[in-house]
């Protein structure tokens, strides 16, 4: 199933590099985090992973179980910031999950290996 576009691609990758810049009002956010988001579901298509960034988004990814009811049993939980940090690979998973900058829970909820994004 193919993943329904939302932000267009150069608005995205605009904001992503604005954010990089120093960028930090709240449109360059969501855009940008909203992107990331696009891109992670389009390049690692599945449901058995819901990646949240509150409040600007949420998606499923990673092959796997379907979810289908209830709080999903993999949960990756995370700021727009760390979000970005760890999307752009300015920051490993390792270190955010020492830090406790991102919320982690199930057996598919690691991003080491998806993470970062290929979005330019």
């Amino acid at each position: 199933m193919a993943v329904r576009r939302r932000i267009d691609a150069d608005a995205g990758r605009t904001a992503v590099r604005a954010w990089q810049s120093g960028a930090d009002d709240r449109q360059t956010l969501a855009t940008a985090v909203r992107y990331l988001l696009e891109q992670l579901a389009t390049d690692h298509e599945g449901n058995s992973v819901e990646v949240r960034v509150p409040p600007f988004g949420a998606t499923q990814a990673i092959p796997g179980p379907r979810h289908t009811r209830g709080t999903p049993p993999n949960v990756v939980e995370t700021d727009a910031a760390t979000w970005l940090a760890l999307a752009t690979g300015a920051l490993s998973w390792e270190a955010a999950v020492t830090a406790a900058r991102v919320s982690a829970s199930g057996t598919r909820a690691d991003l080491t290996e998806v993470l970062p994004i290929r979005w330019q």
